[in-house]
């Protein structure tokens, strides 16, 4: 994609949206915030993903709770089954939690490692949780590019379409950190947010384009609320949908953005 050529831009419409901040757990109690500062008078305080056994669900790293969380209520608002669709999942750090206990037990005592954790550890855990929760044997892809992420993520999404794909699902999420990682990499909360993308169809058409530069948008309502997280560098885009805007500018990688243009206004909400 060329810098800032039209003619080069990656296009997608927005088929399903599935969403969860700390406070807000669905795409419905999103876009009130943003709208009005309205709030569910009580939330869940962690995601508990339908497409997990409840004995995993409980064991489940809220990395993995929130990215599946999003991922199936993006499926069921798009009303597409979830085992057809390639995935794209980004994540900053992936779970930087396990990250910490797995530094801090490999120091002081590396037998002691649990296996359940270990597993859990890799980058791409929430994606295998999904395909195999599933029964998804379509390709899936982890990425992570720091502040740049989500941008990379919905670039690598939006040219599986340009290349074939009818369809596909862009999960994004983060978490928390703690210990001295914490230090380094700042982190608060959990973030999460999916989107089906298709090539054709009725929602919200989007138009990226990567330009040269650092200038971003302020934040709106969502990126105020959950400014703290890593992947709020998603949010941009997701106050631009819920307040019916028509463009969002992301960070994409050192002095690059990515311009994104939204086209039609979305009219209903996922519940």
């Amino acid at each position: 994609m060329s810098t800032g050529t039209a003619a080069n831009a990656l296009s997608a419409t927005i088929a399903g949206i599935g969403f969860w901040a700390d406070g807000l757990p669905d795409w419905a109690t999103a876009r009130a915030f943003a709208t009005d500062g309205s709030r569910p008078e009580s939330a869940p305080s962690r995601p508990s993903p339908q497409l997990l056994a409840p004995n995993e669900r409980r064991r489940a790293p809220g990395s993995v709770a929130v990215a599946l969380d999003v991922a199936q209520a993006a499926c069921r608002d798009a009303d597409i089954a979830p085992e057809t669709l390639p995935s794209v999942f980004a994540s900053t750090h992936g779970d930087l939690g396990i990250t910490d206990y797995m530094c801090d037990t490999l120091a002081a005592d590396p037998t002691a490692i649990s296996p359940t954790k270990f597993h859990n550890s890799v980058h791409n855990a929430a994606a295998g949780y999904w395909t195999i929760g599933t029964g998804c044997t379509e390709a899936t892809t982890a990425i992570s590019a720091y502040d740049a992420t989500f941008a990379q993520g919905l670039i690598e999404a939006m040219m599986q379409l340009a290349t074939g794909a009818p369809a596909v699902l862009l999960v994004a999420y983060d978490t928390a950190s703690s210990g001295p990682l914490g230090t380094l990499t700042h982190s608060e909360g959990l973030l999460g947010a999916a989107l089906v993308l298709t090539r054709d169809g009725a929602g919200p058409r989007l138009t990226a384009t990567l330009r040269d530069g650092t200038d971003l948008d302020l934040p709106g309502p969502l990126g105020t609320q959950a400014q703290a997280n890593a992947m709020a560098q998603m949010l941009p885009l997701f106050d631009a949908l819920a307040t019916g805007g028509s463009r969002a500018v992301l960070r994409a990688g050192p002095h690059r953005t990515l311009s994104v243009e939204i086209d039609g206004a979305r009219a209903d909400a996922q519940s």
